[in-house]
């Protein structure tokens, strides 16, 4: 969610970034406060660039106001800036995502991961119940209640609502795409509110910063030779060198982290995904008795904005991939590492930021609690907005929840999902009443 200056026009306005499809379970029945938040998660959404159906499906929760469709912003790119006006009075902005993630696999589902199966407890199961799909009605669910509620409520600035896609592989059709645009900064943006994580305790967890992640391959080269000889400098005793070295950082971060002295988002993770050497054979195995000329392992390495990436970088060609071993290295920064004036992108969460006492204000005056904020382990569109020197928090008012994220059973309880537009209701109007 973007708060910024309303002064030409004052309407809300629905902004949908959704290259996708949809798959509605026909067979569901619904009683619930929120219909359109079980119809989200019973849909099954792909990425192809082909219909615009998810705006479709979002656009029932808003048929009390009146809506009118000004078309594509980006239409080169199918229908994936989809904008709709709506309601009046402010303009919401908000960042919200549109691919769903793998469903694990369904064999270790309790219920289908697209079911949206409530259970006796008030638990609703759904792949995206927590990442991100309750957030996405939430927005919606909060501003009708305001409408509805308190009709001659004001805003003093304007508020935006958006869903966009890919934030899952990085967000650059996406939301990078958008705040490159004309359209994005004549909104003269001032503070945006992007997704969180769920709450083990009966606090709220708020995040000033992500980790960003760099894909991170070593290679090795040597000689080849038969299986029976031994020899030094092979690719594959070079690798493992390699590998002993980065497991070693590991392990010595990890232990950071084991005994409190850092938390998991403050450290720079570097863990393997994958391991390739070997020549191949005709059954489709490996030759068992020739040693390979070239092998690698990939990494997924995670570093947060209080590391400087050129340390981890000379780190990496000295140590991890130095040359004298016949070693290279390629990285990948998926997103940027400092805002356009070189510093870290970094929120503040002290009295040097005036939207964090609103907001801290606001949760608090719904009868929340936040903890203390923290870096966010894993990585949001959010860094794209922090680039440009804008206050962004990354926020899911989700309490006492198991955190479920990408992983077999996902849910999330009724109330707490209920609870959640509570806060919004409280956030929405303190964020846009703020005169600071």
């Amino acid at each position: 969610m973007t708060i910024i200056p309303s002064k030409a026009r004052t309407y809300y306005r629905f902004s949908s970034l959704f290259p996708d499809t949809i798959h509605r379970n026909a067979s569901i029945t619904i009683s619930s406060p929120s219909p359109i938040f079980y119809y989200l998660l019973s849909s099954h959404r792909r990425t192809s660039p082909i219909s615009g159906a998810t705006s479709s499906l979002l656009s029932p929760a808003l048929l009390s106001s009146p809506i009118s469709c000004s078309g594509d912003l980006f239409p080169e790119t199918g229908p994936c800036l989809a904008e709709t006006t709506y309601l009046r009075q402010s303009r919401p902005w908000s960042n919200q995502f549109g691919t769903t993630r793998a469903s694990s696999s369904y064999q270790h589902w309790a219920h289908p991961p697209f079911s949206a199966i409530k259970t006796d407890d008030g638990k609703i199961f759904a792949r995206g119940a927590q990442d991100d799909k309750c957030i996405a009605i939430q927005y919606l669910e909060a501003l009708r209640n305001i409408i509805k509620r308190d009709p001659e409520f004001k805003p003093i600035r304007t508020l935006h609502i958006c869903y966009v896609p890919d934030e899952e592989i990085g967000g650059f059709d996406g939301m990078q795409k958008f705040v490159e645009s004309k359209e994005f900064k004549e909104m003269n943006v001032g503070f945006f509110l992007d997704e969180g994580q769920a709450s083990t305790t009966n606090k709220y967890r708020v995040f000033y910063a992500d980790r960003s992640p760099w894909n991170l391959v070593i290679k090795a080269v040597g000689k080849p030779g038969h299986g029976s000889k031994m020899f030094d400098d092979t690719a594959m005793e070079n690798l493992m060198k390699s590998i002993e070295v980065v497991s070693k950082f590991r392990e010595n971060q990890f232990d950071l982290v084991k005994t409190g002295v850092l938390a998991n988002s403050e450290v720079v993770s570097a863990n393997p995904v994958y391991l390739k050497a070997g020549t191949p054979s005709k059954n489709g195995n490996f030759v068992m008795n020739m040693q390979p000329s070239e092998a690698e392992v990939g990494y997924d390495v995670r570093l947060p904005p209080t590391v400087d990436p050129d340390l981890l970088k000379k780190r990496i060609a000295e140590e991890w991939a130095p040359k004298t071993r016949n070693m290279s290295y390629h990285i990948v920064e998926k997103g940027p590492l400092r805002d356009y004036m070189g510093r870290p992108l970094i929120t503040a969460t002290n009295d040097s930021n005036p939207w964090w006492n609103v907001f801290k204000d606001a949760v608090e005056a719904c009868g929340g609690v936040l903890e203390k904020p923290e870096i966010l382990s894993s990585t949001t569109d959010a860094r794209y907005i922090r680039q440009l020197g804008i206050p962004t928090f990354g926020f899911s008012p989700m309490k006492n929840t198991q955190i479920l994220l990408h992983d077999h059973n996902e849910y999330l309880e009724e109330t707490v999902f209920l609870e959640g537009i509570k806060v919004y209701e409280s956030i929405i109007k303190s964020l846009s009443s703020f005169e600071g």
